[in-house]
C-alpha cells in the first residue's frame, strides 16, 4: 500500500435514512412483524428535558441495536459496493478495514485513490450520507513514502488515527525494513487519565487495597487492548501517570503523609500489571492460525 484514504462520515448515526435501512433489512428478514417493530422503534423519538421530538431520521447513539443497524447499512452501502467497484476498476492492490462507521482503506496507486474518493462521495450521497470534509483525507504512506516525500522535498510521511491508534511509518533498527508502529493516541489517552484521576478522587480514603484492586483492572484492561508492538512507552507512560495520580491522592489524606517515591513503588508493584507486549504482530498471528489450520 502506497496511499491511505482515512474517511469519516459526517454525524453517521444521525443521518442514516429508515427507508434504506428497512429496505436493506428485507434482503435477509422476511418476517413484516420485525420490520413493522423496527420501524416503529427507528420513528419513537427523543425524549429531552420533558420534550419530545419526532425523529425521521437517525439511529439513537448509545441504543443497543443502534451499532447492528448501523453495520447493516454499511455493508450494503459501503462494503459489498467497494468489492465491486475495485473488481472494475481497480489494477493495483486495494485493501479496506472498517470498524462501524470508520474506516480506512489502502491503495497501490494514488490515481485510484482518487477515483475512490470521487465515488465513495457520489456513493454516500445517494444514501443521505456525507464524508466530512475536514477529518477525510488522502495521505502517501507505506514502505516508499519516505524515500518519494524526500526526492519532492517534504518532510516525513503523515500518520492517520483508527481505532485508538496512531499509524506511522517506521523502520527497524536491526535490519532497515519498513513496518506500521502504531501507538496509542496520546490526546485519547490524556482523558482516560483525566477520568480515572476524578474517580481517585472520590475513592482517596478508601482502603489501599480496594483502591489496589480496582487499579490494576483498570490499567489491565487498558493494557489489554494497547499492548501492541512497539507501543511499550505508551503502557509504561500510562502506567507510571497512574502511580504518580494514586501517590498524590494518599498523601492529601493526612498533613502529615510519609509516603515516599520508594514505598510508592512497593505498593504499585504489589497491584498494578507490569507493561508488556501482550498481542504478536499480525504475520505472527496469521502464521499461528494457518499452523494450527494445518493441524
Amino acid at each position: 500500500m502506497n496511499w491511505v484514504l482515512d474517511a469519516d462520515i459526517k454525524g453517521f448515526f444521525d443521518t442514516i435514512d429508515h427507508e434504506w435501512l428497512l429496505k436493506f433489512l428485507e434482503h435477509r428478514i422476511s418476517d413484516k412483524r420485525i420490520l413493522r417493530l423496527i420501524g416503529k422503534w427507528l420513528r419513537a423519538g427523543v425524549s429531552d428535558e420533558g420534550q419530545w421530538s419526532e425523529t425521521t431520521v437517525g439511529t439513537p447513539q448509545g441504543a443497543v441495536i443502534s451499532p447492528l443497524l448501523g453495520n447493516v447499512f454499511l455493508h450494503y452501502v459501503l462494503d459489498l459496493w467497494i468489492q465491486d467497484w475495485r473488481g472494475r476498476n481497480c489494477r493495483g492492490d486495494v485493501v479496506i478495514v472498517r470498524y462501524a462507521d470508520d474506516f480506512v482503506i489502502g491503495f497501490q496507486h494514488r490515481y485510484e485513490a482518487v477515483a475512490c474518493l470521487e465515488a465513495i462521495k457520489e456513493r454516500m450521497g445517494k444514501f443521505g450520507l456525507e464524508l466530512h470534509e475536514g477529518k477525510t483525507r488522502l495521505l502517501e504512506f507505506g514502505r516508499f513514502a519516505a524515500s518519494n516525500r524526500a526526492e519532492r522535498g517534504l518532510g516525513k510521511p503523515e500518520t492517520f488515527d483508527f481505532l485508538g491508534f496512531t499509524h506511522m511509518c517506521d523502520v527497524a533498527r536491526s535490519n532497515g525494513w519498513f513496518r506500521i508502529k502504531r501507538i496509542s493516541i496520546a490526546k485519547r489517552m490524556r482523558a482516560k487519565l483525566s477520568d480515572i484521576k476524578e474517580k481517585l478522587r472520590r475513592r482517596r480514603h478508601r482502603p489501599l487495597g480496594e483502591t489496589g484492586r480496582w487499579l490494576g483492572q483498570v490499567v489491565q484492561g487498558w493494557q489489554n487492548y494497547h499492548a501492541v508492538p512497539l507501543n511499550m512507552v505508551r503502557l509504561q507512560q500510562f502506567r507510571d501517570e497512574i502511580v504518580k495520580m494514586w501517590l498524590a491522592e494518599i498523601r492529601r489524606r493526612s498533613q502529615r503523609s510519609r509516603w515516599t517515591w520508594t514505598r510508592m513503588q512497593r505498593l504499585a508493584r504489589k497491584h498494578l500489571p507490569t507493561p508488556r507486549i501482550l498481542h504478536p504482530y499480525p504475520n505472527q498471528r496469521f502464521a499461528a492460525r494457518l499452523k494450527a489450520g494445518a493441524v
